[in-house]
């Protein structure tokens, strides 16, 4: 009897760029999504996630919350406005890319003052367009975040797939990472910019009633607006400023912005902080990380999401009126319900998951929510919580 012969399968190599293609997606699990390169000419390591939102590219990019991420934008139609001066939440951005379904689209808008490949261009940010994001986000739905590298390379310049996917598969992920002291301001500034019109633009609050002190953990610019806008005087501190600087302003009230990275991360040094903040009784109102810190701060726990929660579409309802609300929303960890202590209530949860969205605590004028109430360009469903908050600062 003859022994029988083994079969070896043939070493194919790594994947070959396909004709047309000079930029790529790779993940750490080595899926390749190859497309055509857009913005800059460079490469970038971070977890990838998908936003589903219909309006708002520019604001999305510019969100500080993104640090560490690239972002899948599920809406084909990413360009079409152009890009300008005015619709940024921060000057510069902290995503590390950004895919897409389609090339970009030509602005089309009286208000765009640079196409959108020149600005990412402009912020060394690539991007990889003509992938089919509809197998990615379904991907990261099905099978949960992901860590990848996106490749914009020259078109003489080929795409190393093995050293991508060993980058993606290096980086340590978000977890544990403290991101809010990479886009915390560096110093204490003012803050009087009012909501946009389309008439007269951003306006100025000359005659605050209030005084907020707000805690930069990576903020946007809208939500200071809204806080303008509403009559408040704003004093913004960096993320790691302590209670005993905070209170000398002699504020009305504390503001905990959003922010980017593990909440309990950067709640080794914030959360002593909210927690002397809280026995000074003062109000305080919390978004996104802040209200992430602030539950970390009452006792309660955090953990990371399965695919997190971005765009502008999340429907949550207030548990103590039963209203629904549509949201903006853009979290990749979330509060833990189970781990709530006495006296800390839930007050707001998300109808697609279940999962806590808003939390008060009784008796006190705590309050904090996970989804984003400023919400430019919309919607503003949620706008309300900053008249909770005037109320009880002027109480």
């Amino acid at each position: 009897m003859t022994e029988a012969k083994q079969s070896t399968a043939p070493n194919l190599g790594p994947p070959k760029k396909p004709d047309g293609k000079d930029a790529a997606l790779i993940l750490s699990d080595g899926s390749v999504f190859w497309g055509k390169g857009a913005g800059a000419e460079t490469t970038a390591t971070g977890e990838v996630c998908f936003n589903t939102s219909l309006t708002g590219y520019q604001e999305i990019l510019t969100d500080p919350s993104y640090a560490g991420q690239i972002i899948t934008f599920t809406f084909p139609h990413i360009g079409n406005v152009g890009t300008n001066p005015e619709d940024i939440e921060t000057v510069t951005p902290a995503v590390r890319g950004c895919v897409m379904g389609a090339d970009i689209s030509e602005p089309s808008n009286w208000r765009a003052a640079k196409h959108l490949d020149a600005w990412l261009k402009s912020h060394n940010l690539a991007a990889v367009t003509g992938i089919d994001t509809r197998r990615l986000t379904r991907r990261i739905r099905d099978v949960g975040f992901a860590n990848a590298t996106i490749v914009n390379a020259k078109e003489n310049k080929s795409v190393d797939v093995e050293a991508a996917q060993q980058q993606a598969s290096d980086w340590p992920g978000l977890e544990g990472m403290d991101l809010a002291q990479d886009v915390t301001c560096a110093q204490t500034y003012s803050w009087d910019e009012s909501i946009w019109s389309i008439k007269d633009g951003y306006g100025r609050q000359s005659e605050p009633k209030l005084h907020v002190v707000a805690m930069d953990f990576g903020a946007k610019r809208n939500i200071l607006r809204c806080l303008a806008a509403a009559g408040c005087k704003v004093t913004v501190v960096p993320a790691s400023t302590s209670a005993e600087d905070i209170l000398a302003h002699q504020p009305d009230g504390v503001f905990l912005s959003n922010g980017p990275g593990d909440p309990a991360a950067t709640g080794d040094y914030a959360v002593p902080v909210i927690k002397a903040l809280i026995e000074e009784d003062l109000p305080i109102f919390g978004i996104c990380l802040g209200h992430q810190m602030l539950a970390l701060a009452l006792g309660a726990k955090t953990k990371k999401m399965h695919h997190g929660h971005r765009g502008a579409n999340h429907p949550v309802k207030d548990l103590e009126t039963s209203k629904v609300e549509i949201t903006s929303q853009n979290h990749g960890f979330v509060v833990d319900t189970d781990s709530l202590p006495k006296g800390v209530v839930e007050s707001h949860r998300s109808l697609f998951d279940g999962s806590l969205e808003g939390i008060r605590v009784d008796g006190k004028p705590v309050f904090s929510v996970q989804h984003h109430p400023e919400a430019s360009p919309g919607p503003q469903d949620s706008h309300y919580l900053f008249d909770r908050f005037i109320k009880m600062m002027e109480g």
